[in-house]
């Protein structure tokens, strides 16, 4: 990476797309199905739920950037946060396995807060974005 470049991780395109379809779905069902009061309210619970996950896919779509000055991370539901290299504690892959899941998390820890991102989050294999932020923050270092 060179001086004044940015690397830039963010939700896939095709899982918006996903999600989009998949809230314009419940929508319309909870239109067919509207004379049952239970699907109703099932139906409408999960429509919100989808709706603001695909908005929020929408609307930030890029959860992490870095580049030589630090780290910009998404911060609540779709602002953006500046972390400084300085400020960086630790970046490390979490692993867990439980039942049949495999789960692997992109931890990234300040002195106040401790982010994490998926690949579902970031496009991209956790472990490869952990290494690629090693590289940039070792050059920072000299």
């Amino acid at each position: 990476m060179e001086a004044g470049s940015q690397r830039r991780w963010r939700v896939p395109p095709g899982h918006v797309a996903v999600k989009c379809a998949a809230a314009a779905a419940v929508t319309a069902l909870i239109v067919l199905y509207s004379h049952d009061p239970q699907f109703l309210f099932l139906a409408g619970a999960a429509a919100i739920g989808l709706n603001a996950l695909a908005l929020r896919d929408l609307v930030a779509p890029v959860r992490l950037a870095a580049d030589g000055d630090g780290l910009t991370v998404v911060a609540g539901y779709a602002g953006h946060r500046r972390i400084g290299w300085d400020e960086v504690r630790t970046i490390r892959v979490d692993e867990r396995r439980r039942l049949l899941l495999h789960t692997r998390m992109l931890e990234i820890e300040t002195a106040d807060d401790l982010h994490l991102l998926s690949a579902f989050d970031l496009g991209s294999d956790v472990h490869d974005v952990a290494d690629e932020l090693y590289r940039l923050r070792a050059r920072t270092d000299r």
